[in-house]
């Protein structure tokens, strides 16, 4: 193991330790308790982000339930190098909202398609000006339904501001955002922590109740409760579902998604096709610091909710990555892909274990199933290169460009360990279709 390696696996044990995460909370709470004054959550806002508008109708909810004073801001979007393919991103936000909205009891429009620039402007001058009017958490779920719905009958009472104060409630935001150290919309801020739209908000939920800040009775279900996987009684397919799987070595969601997968395939008689691609980052796309600290805090509470191990990580990025890859391709053809692309990933961000490294590398192998021989050989073979591009292009033409993705039976794919829940239903829905020839 080279000193990066081993400072980084250090390093990143301390960054995601508890005790370090609980002294950082220990803090906050004894400045606020010195200030004397209500504990703050701020909420970022985008007109025209489909998870803003999921995030903004839970804002009433919030309120009425905790005892905390809800500060709102307006931002812009985040830029290419924290969101990359933003245009993929905003035609799968539309059908993935529309479901998770399902799922949650909110509403957003199965039809919706990207709104007119005008009426994103029209829907921002009337956010600036609930905003002035401290009326945003009762006003944005109607301005947003008017935007997403497309009638802007329905808001025409709604005063607007002007060009000029919607542009400096807007930059007001950004600064604030970046203050706090975030890149995207639809997120809630609270004491040093961060978290995105309903998909985390079970996450400051708990933190809110464990600080007495709940007036609901004891037992009252949270406003968006975690999703996962339920695991059902599984119905016998008289063919099994084939699901495709993109994943990467050097994705930590990558990580708390393979056992998971692996368990959920093998609980419904599925075919699981492993996918492999490159990390974005060897792929050209970079990923600023600010963003993969924010997703190495936030697999650690996710791990956490799966009870995954998490956070001694030695980064595979580059040789480490490659050189998984080239193992894995052996793997699947030997029968051990599977075993090997969770072991590795695991080795990667849970064990600290070097992929770059021959004695982390053969490890890994060995408990998976290979022989050293078989790993020498898969690490002197190239082949994987092409698999990994043709895997990339499917995923490009499934709509996304990230991982995890899956699909089942050439469903619309899903993004993110956090849509196992949408998985589930679609192998079930698979396995009925099936049955049903």
């Amino acid at each position: 193991m080279t000193l990066k390696s081993f400072l980084m696996r250090h390093a990143t044990t301390v960054i995601t330790s508890k005790w370090l995460r609980d002294i950082k909370r220990a803090r906050h709470a004894r400045f606020r308790k010195r200030g004397g004054h209500a504990p703050i959550i701020y909420y970022f806002h985008q007109a025209d982000d489909p998870y803003s508008h999921l995030a903004a109708q839970a804002l009433e909810k919030i309120q009425a339930r905790y005892k905390v004073h809800l500060v709102a801001h307006l931002v812009s979007p985040p830029d290419d190098a924290a969101a990359p393919e933003r245009e993929k991103l905003k035609l799968y936000a539309l059908r993935d909202a529309a479901r998770v909205a399902k799922q949650y009891g909110f509403s957003f429009p199965a039809n919706a398609g990207l709104p007119d620039p005008a009426n994103v402007t029209l829907a921002a001058q009337r956010l600036t000006a609930a905003l002035a009017q401290s009326d945003f958490v009762r006003l944005a779920p109607a301005i947003g339904d008017a935007l997403w719905t497309g009638d802007n009958d329905a808001t025409r009472a709604l005063p607007q501001a002007d060009k000029a104060a919607t542009d400096k409630a807007i930059a007001d935001g950004d600064a604030a955002r970046k203050k706090f150290g975030h890149y995207l919309s639809g997120m809630f801020y609270f004491e040093g922590e961060w978290y995105w739209g309903i998909d985390r908000l079970h996450h400051l939920e708990a933190r809110l109740q464990e600080l007495g800040f709940d007036v609901a009775p004891k037992g009252t279900p949270a406003i968006a409760p975690y999703r996962d996987m339920k695991l059902s009684p599984a119905p016998h397919a008289k063919t099994p579902p084939v699901i495709e799987y993109w994943f990467s070595f050097r994705s930590p969601y990558s990580w708390i998604s393979a056992p998971r997968m692996r368990k959920l395939a093998k609980h419904y008689g599925c075919e699981l096709r492993l996918r492999f691609i490159l990390p974005m980052v060897m792929r050209g796309l970079p990923v600023p610091q600010v963003k993969r600290m924010y997703i190495t805090l936030d697999t650690k509470r996710e791990a956490d909710c799966v009870h995954l191990p998490y956070g001694t990580i030695v980064d595979p990025v580059g040789p480490g990555a490659a050189r998984a890859l080239a193992v894995l391709h052996h793997a699947i053809r030997l029968g051990h892909g599977e075993e090997f692309a969770e072991l590795g990933m695991r080795a990667a961000f849970a064990d600290g274990i070097d992929l770059a490294s021959d004695s982390g590398m053969f490890d890994v192998a060995k408990r998976a199933g290979l022989t050293e021989a078989q790993t020498r050989a898969a690490l002197a073979d190239e082949s994987w290169r092409p698999i990994a591009e043709e895997n990339r292009e499917a995923l490009f033409a499934a709509g996304l460009w990230g991982a995890p993705t899956f699909r089942v039976d050439g469903r619309p794919a899903h993004w993110g360990q956090d849509r196992f829940w949408a998985l589930e239903e679609d192998i079930l829905e698979a396995i009925a279709t099936r049955n049903s020839r």
